[in-house]
């Protein structure tokens, strides 16, 4: 399958910057390229995730949530009608300013993070912690301290949910990101307290990546 224009905006920088030894670094390049009409975000879509939106969450009440690399906030805002004390976060500033732009009036804390060095007052911190599709967008070397760094976010008795295109063969070479998590690296997520309560492999038809893991695990 050929490439959209926007997962090829999203490749060409993320090549060049793990080339320069930055694997991280191509999420700000590719916003602000964005921001100037020079680029397109391949995940900014109007709904939020169709398989957050799938999963039976109870009401917030008032608890706690974190969104992992939020982005332009879809997903963030989604967990705050649904009555959760929402904080989200993303390595590029110039996303948490199209986040902030985008819903001036939400209650949603939108700050600048980042996943591999997170603030320390956020262990073990959030009733509620949301992966959805970063992970896989990070290199193999990386990834362990990426998952060791989300799971420490979920606070005792707290719900994680994990997100990821799947894939039974591990595959970091030109073809992405992203790069679809095998079942190991999801199991990884079992570390630290953590414990798995679901691992679905869900279909995802008419996409580019038909497979993905639906995860839940518990502290």
């Amino acid at each position: 399958m050929t490439a959209s224009p926007s997962a090829a905006d999203a490749r060409r920088l993320a090549v060049a910057s793990l080339a320069a030894g930055d694997p991280t670094g191509w999420f700000e390049r590719l916003y602000a390229q964005a921001r100037d009409g020079q680029a397109e975000v391949p995940w900014d879509v109007a709904a939020p995730s169709a398989h957050l939106r799938a999963l039976d969450l109870p009401a917030g009440d008032g608890r706690r949530a974190l969104v992992v690399g939020c982005g332009p906030g879809r997903d963030a805002e989604h967990l705050g009608t649904l009555g959760y004390a929402v904080t989200a976060f993303d390595i590029s500033a110039t996303a948490i300013d199209l986040a902030r732009t985008r819903h001036p009036a939400s209650p949603v804390e939108y700050v600048v993070a980042d996943l591999l060095a997170p603030p320390q007052d956020w262990r073990h911190g959030f009733d509620l912690v949301l992966e959805s599709n970063n992970v896989q967008a990070l290199p193999v070397g990386i990834r362990a301290r990426a998952i060791a760094a989300i799971g420490a976010l979920v606070a005792p008795g707290g719900l994680l949910i994990v997100l990821a295109a799947a894939t039974s063969r591990v595959d970091s070479d030109g073809s992405g990101p992203p790069w679809p998590l095998t079942r190991d690296e999801i199991g990884a997520f079992a570390a630290d307290g953590l414990r798995a309560v679901s691992v679905t492999r869900v279909d995802a038809a008419g996409t580019s990546l038909p497979t993905r893991w639906q995860a839940l695990f518990t502290r």
